[in-house]
C-alpha cells in the first residue's frame, strides 16, 4: 500500500509538471508560428500593393472576386514549418458614389486577405486585409470593362415592410452549393458585384424565419426561382423574414368526467342528517344507552355542476351487518322543495338501491340539473348498524379533458411554388405530437395563417379549435395558445381514486391491453387519463400506484365509456 500511495502522489507531481511543460511548449510554439506567419503575410501584402491595380486579382476568379496574376493558394515553409497562404481579393462597391444607376462602375475598390494557417506542431491561422484602391476614374472604369457583370440588388423587409437591419445574406453556386458571398448590411439592403450566371440566394438572422430561391430541380414552379444576373443589368429581389413565434397547443377531448364526493371524515359536505353518527370515514346510526337508534338518514349537500351535458352514475362503499339495511335515493330540487327523483325516470328510486352502481345516465339534466343523494339506515338489532365509508355522484361535463401523445398535422398557408400537377407546395407543414400531458409548444415557426388537422388516422377526429374557425393567423414575436379538440368513435376516460378519501391519485400507472394492442399512461393531476383512439372490444385494465396495492380488472370498450376504479392503501 505505501508503494501504491507513494507511486501515485508522485504519478500526481510529475504529470502536472509535465502538462505545465506541454503547455508552455504550445504557447512557445504558437507564439512562434505566429510570428512567422504575420511575416509571411505581410510579404504578400506587400506583393499586391505594389502590383498595378488591375494585376490585383487571383487566376480564374469570378465577380464579385477579382481575377489577376496572384494564385489562390500556395505553401511555403519557414523555420521547417510549413504554411498554407491563401489569396482572395474582392471588388467593393462603395455607396459614397452610388451604386447601380447611379454610378458608372460598381466595382470602386479592391479589398485583398491574406490568410496564413499551419497544422503542426500546434494548429493555427492569421488573416492580414488590406484596401486596393484605383488611382483614377479610368482605372476604375477599365476594371468594368476587362470583368464584366451585372448587379443582384437584395433587399430585406420584416412583416410590416420595414427594412430589416443586419441580416445575414448569403449567395450560392446552386450546381456546386458554393457559397461565393455573404454580407450582413446594416441597412437590410445590399447590391452584389456579380458575374453572369444564375444564383442561389438564402437571407436569415438569429431569432427570425428565413426565406431563399429555390431551382427548378426542387420545385416545379418556384414563387421565388433563383435569380438571373446579366451583363450590365442590375436584378432587384426582394425578401421579407421576421421574429419567430411560438405555438403554446393543447390537445384536448371536449368533454370530461367530474364528481361529487364524500369520505365522512367529518360533515362538511352534508346538508341534512337525522340520528346518525358521522366522524373518521364512517356514517351508522347513533347510539342510546340501549344500543344503536332503529333508522336514521342523511344527505348529502347540493349537487350542482357547471358545464353539465349528463349525468353519469352514483356509487358508494358501505357495510350492511345482519338485520341492518342501507339503501340510497336520488333527490331534486322543484321551487323550493326537494322531491324524490319518480320511477318513471328512475327505476327502483322509491324502493331504494342497494346495489352499486346506479346508472344516472337516463336523467333528463335540463329537469334534474341539481342532485342531492340520500342514504337511509335501518337495523332490527341494537348491537348493529350499517356502515357508509364514502358514496360518489359522477357526471359527464363540457369542460375539456387532456388527450396525450396525439398526432396531428399543422400547415402555413405561405407556399414555395407548385409542383408538376400544379398542387402548392407549402412553405411549413409538418406533424407534431403532444406530449404524456397533452401539450406541445411549436417554436421556430414564421408568422403566416396556419390550420391544424388530424394526423391521417381512421378513428381519430379534429372536432374544433379554439380559436377557432381555422387557419388560425400567427403574429411575429407571439405565442398564441391553441387548443384542439379530438373525438374518436371509441374511447376510455379513466379516474383512479383513494378508496377511503376518494381524492384522486396522481401518476398512477394504467395500462390497457388486449390481443395485439398495449399502452400505458400516467394519471394527470385530477387522477384521470384518457385512452383514444380504441376499437370496440373488451380490454384488461391494471393499475398501480405509489403506496397503494395495484388492482386489475377489464373493461368493455364501445362509444365513450368512463370508469373510476379505486386503490386501497398499503396498510
Amino acid at each position: 500500500m505505501d508503494v501504491m500511495i507513494g507511486t501515485a502522489l508522485v504519478l500526481i507531481v510529475f504529470l502536472g509538471i509535465f502538462g505545465a511543460y506541454q503547455l508552455g511548449m504550445k504557447v512557445i510554439d504558437l507564439s512562434r508560428n505566429k510570428i512567422a506567419a504575420i511575416s509571411i503575410a505581410n510579404q504578400h501584402l506587400e506583393l499586391i500593393r505594389n502590383l498595378p491595380y488591375s494585376s490585383v486579382g487571383t487566376k480564374g476568379a469570378v465577380l464579385p472576386y477579382a481575377e489577376g496574376i496572384l494564385e489562390k493558394a500556395t505553401t511555403t515553409t519557414l523555420n521547417n514549418v510549413e504554411y498554407n497562404v491563401t489569396t482572395t481579393v474582392k471588388y467593393i462597391s462603395d455607396e459614397a458614389d452610388g451604386t447601380g444607376a447611379g454610378d458608372d462602375c460598381d466595382l470602386d475598390y479592391k479589398k485583398a486577405q491574406v490568410r496564413v494557417g499551419w497544422s503542426r506542431p500546434f494548429p493555427g491561422e492569421i488573416k492580414l486585409v488590406t484596401d486596393v484602391a484605383p488611382k483614377d476614374i479610368f482605372e476604375e472604369l477599365a476594371s468594368c470593362e476587362e470583368q464584366p457583370g451585372g448587379i443582384l440588388s437584395v433587399q430585406v423587409f420584416d412583416a410590416q415592410g420595414v427594412m430589416v437591419s443586419s441580416p445575414t445574406i448569403n449567395v450560392y453556386d446552386p450546381e456546386t452549393g458554393t457559397l461565393i458571398d455573404s454580407v450582413t448590411p446594416s441597412s437590410g439592403e445590399y447590391d452584389f458585384l456579380l458575374a453572369t450566371s444564375t444564383y442561389k440566394v438564402e437571407v436569415l438572422k438569429d431569432g427570425y424565419s428565413t426565406e431563399r430561391t429555390y431551382g427548378i430541380d426542387e420545385i416545379a414552379t418556384p414563387e421565388k426561382p433563383h435569380p438571373l444576373v446579366l451583363e450590365g443589368e442590375i436584378t432587384e429581389i426582394s425578401f421579407s423574414i421576421d421574429k419567430v413565434s411560438t405555438f403554446s397547443v393543447d390537445t384536448l377531448s371536449p368533454w370530461g368526467r367530474d364528481y361529487f364526493a364524500d369520505s365522512f371524515e367529518d360533515t362538511s359536505k352534508i346538508s341534512e342528517v337525522a340520528d346518525l353518527a358521522v366522524a373518521e370515514g364512517e356514517a351508522k346510526l347513533a347510539t342510546t344507552s340501549e344500543g344503536y337508534v332503529s333508522s336514521g338518514y342523511l344527505f348529502s349537500q347540493v349537487v350542482k355542476p357547471q358545464n353539465l351535458v349528463n349525468w353519469d352514475e352514483l356509487s358508494w362503499s358501505d357495510s350492511e351487518f345482519p338485520e341492518t339495511d342501507l339503501k340510497y335515493q336520488i333527490y331534486f330540487a322543484s321551487g323550493t322543495d326537494w322531491l324524490m327523483v319518480p320511477e318513471s325516470d328512475l327505476a327502483g328510486n322509491q324502493q331504494g338501491f342497494d346495489i352499486t352502481p346506479v346508472d344516472l345516465s337516463g336523467l333528463d339534466v335540463n329537469k334534474y340539473f341539481m342532485l342531492k343523494i340520500r342514504g337511509n339506515f335501518s337495523t332490527n338489532s341494537t348491537s348493529f348498524t350499517p356502515v357508509l365509508y364514502g358514496w360518489e355522484l359522477s357526471w359527464i361535463t363540457s369542460e375539456a379533458t387532456s388527450i396525450g401523445n396525439v398526432d396531428f398535422d399543422l400547415r402555413g398557408e405561405k407556399i414555395i411554388g407548385k409542383d408538376e400537377n400544379e398542387n402548392p407546395v407549402y412553405k411549413y407543414f409538418q406533424v407534431h405530437a403532444s406530449d404524456g400531458s397533452g401539450h406541445i409548444d411549436i417554436t421556430g415557426l414564421e408568422w403566416d395563417d396556419y390550420t391544424f388537422s388530424a394526423y391521417p388516422e381512421p378513428d381519430l377526429n379534429l372536432v374544433g379549435t379554439d380559436p377557432s374557425p381555422q387557419p388560425i393567423s400567427l403574429a411575429p414575436d407571439a405565442t398564441q395558445p391553441v387548443d384542439l379538440y379530438l373525438e374518436a368513435q371509441n374511447s376510455l376516460l379513466l379516474t383512479v381514486q383513494d378508496l377511503e378519501t376518494l381524492e384522486p391519485i396522481f401518476s398512477a400507472s394504467t395500462t390497457l391491453s388486449k390481443v395485439g394492442f398495449s399502452e400505458t399512461q400516467f394519471t394527470d393531476e385530477d387522477g384521470q387519463i384518457y385512452f383514444i383512439p380504441l376499437e370496440e372490444a373488451n380490454y384488461d385494465l391494471s393499475i398501480s400506484a405509489a403506496g397503494y396495492l395495484a388492482t386489475s380488472t377489464s373493461v368493455w370498450v364501445s362509444g365513450d365509456v368512463t370508469e373510476a376504479v379505486k386503490l386501497r392503501r398499503i396498510e
